[in-house]
């Protein structure tokens, strides 16, 4: 049925269903719609909810790298058993990254926990640094 259909003016009726339905895996205006994030902000941190809907939490990584916290997920679907479906089309298998400036944090200070879907991740504010002033003595 695929090729009868693609087959037709170069037109490609899956992929074109697929743009459709699914946007922000394929680009374009709204792309960002996966892991879109919340930032509240408290007395001596910065709180941030990020959308992680069908992961598990081995999928997740964080990594801190000169002031940018990075988040990535990535997802792959095994076949399992030796059996292999008649599958047209499979989107379960897909990786997706987000950084987010963070400034000048200590790794170990960062909690992140992961629950029903959503990644909770608590950064410290940057303790401002106060200017020392010395007096020198004139000899």
């Amino acid at each position: 049925m695929k090729n009868e259909l693609s087959r037709r003016n170069d037109f490609d009726f899956f992929d074109e269903a697929m743009h459709d339905f699914f946007p922000a895996f394929y680009g374009g205006r709204h792309a960002q719609k996966y892991m879109r994030t919340d930032i509240r902000e408290t007395d001596d941190s910065y709180v941030m909810e990020v959308e992680m809907p069908g992961l598990d939490k081995k999928d997740i990584h964080i990594e801190l790298k000169e002031g940018y916290l990075t988040i990535s997920a990535g997802k792959s679907e095994r076949e399992e058993g030796g059996k292999k479906d008649n599958y047209v089309h499979r989107e379960r298998s897909f990786s997706c990254s987000r950084s987010y400036y963070v400034g000048d944090v200590s790794k170990e200070e960062i909690k992140a926990k992961y629950e029903n879907g959503m990644l909770n991740v608590t950064i410290p504010k940057e303790t401002p640094k106060k200017e020392e002033q010395h007096r020198i003595e004139i000899e």
